[in-house]
């Protein structure tokens, strides 16, 4: 089989994955990039017209500004176009829908990387291997009776879907938070679950927070706090609080609970994950990992997060270590650390 040769694989074509396609482009670095789905495919998965917490200059990436029609924060339509122009803008490959599936190390400093697409096995040797794989691959699962069920969901998709229909979402952040006030103004009869006994208000976006407080307040999204889902059935979701249980009516459930890292490519690269949120080591001034001519980049650098610390806009300075650290030059300054995250 032919090996394909190239100086660095660059695997994931999110918007950190495309910024340092860009770099590399830049650089004069030969590389090939390669994401087993479509370029953004987790922002594709948002809800349609779903508004980024972060402002548009934060977001924006490779030095190309964010514009929006309405001077607003961007939505994930525009920002999907946004990232489609910028691999059009900068003419970059990425092979889409090429999944790695093998990360294993030469004898010397070499990576065979080895890809299964749809046509059949490849196999690209490379002296470095850029990680740039997010940390939301897979929703959490709660583990119990019915939630396969066709009418449940770990991903909310277009509120039209469920008017005048009952729907049941668990979960208390921002997904859940967005989620049942647009179903709600969308003709749903929305109830929310939540396993806390009040909403985490640091973990939903600002203008969202007073609203849904005040339809929990007159009762027109019921709220049922310190529950846990315990069974899913075809018209009703069994719910425990303390040593209570109930049924709560429901057409549609969405289990809106947070989503996790799929490590894999980590683990195939022997690459050393740290605590509970498995994250990756890695040099704070190189972004390589604890396997030599590994580096990872973006929001991979925080496992599975449960308290959202690492997003986009604090990333862009991760393209910018790992280009100086590929040419040899030193180090760039550590920025100063944003005051308030909004993402």
């Amino acid at each position: 089989m032919q090996i394909q040769e190239t100086e660095v694989a660059l695997v994931g074509a999110g918007p950190i994955g495309l910024e340092m396609a860009v770099a590399l482009k830049r650089g004069g670095v030969d590389y090939v990039h390669l994401d087993a789905k479509q370029v953004g495919y987790t922002i594709s998965w948002f809800p349609p017209q779903t508004r980024f917490f972060s402002s548009n200059d934060r977001i924006a990436i490779a030095g190309v500004p964010l514009q929006t029609d309405d001077q607003l924060k961007c939505t994930r339509e525009h920002y999907l176009s946004y990232l489609r122009s910028i691999v059009q803008m900068f003419d970059l490959k990425v092979n889409t829908y090429e999944p790695v599936v093998g990360i294993e190390r030469e004898a010397g400093e070499s990576f065979v990387v080895k890809t299964k697409p749809a046509a059949g096995l490849r196999v690209y040797r490379a002296r470095k291997v850029i990680l740039a794989t997010g940390g939301t691959d897979h929703p959490r699962r709660l583990g119990i009776p019915g939630q396969d069920l066709p009418h449940v969901s770990h991903y909310f998709q277009d509120p039209h879907t469920y008017f005048q229909r009952k729907v049941l979402i668990v979960g208390g952040k921002n997904s859940a938070v967005e989620a049942a006030l647009r179903c709600h103004h969308a003709g749903a009869q929305v109830s929310l679950s939540y396993r806390r006994n009040q909403l985490p208000e640091k973990s939903i976006k600002y203008w969202l927070l007073p609203e849904i407080n005040g339809l929990i307040k007159t009762g027109e999204i019921p709220n049922y706090f310190d529950t846990m889902p315990i069974e899913i059935g075809a018209a009703h979701v069994k719910l425990r609080r303390s040593n209570e249980t109930f049924d709560v009516p429901a057409d549609f459930v969405l289990l809106l609970i947070g989503y996790e890292q799929d490590n894999t490519l980590f683990k195939l690269a022997r690459v050393e994950l740290r605590g509970e949120c498995g994250a990756p080591a890695f040099s704070e001034q190189t972004m390589e990992t604890n396997v030599p001519g590994i580096y990872v980049i973006g929001t991979a650098v925080g496992g599975t997060q449960d308290k959202y610390r690492v997003f986009i806009e604090n990333c862009h300075v991760h393209v910018e270590r790992v280009i100086n650290a590929l040419q040899g030059a030193a180090p760039p300054p550590t920025p100063e650390p944003l005051a308030a995250p909004e993402s």
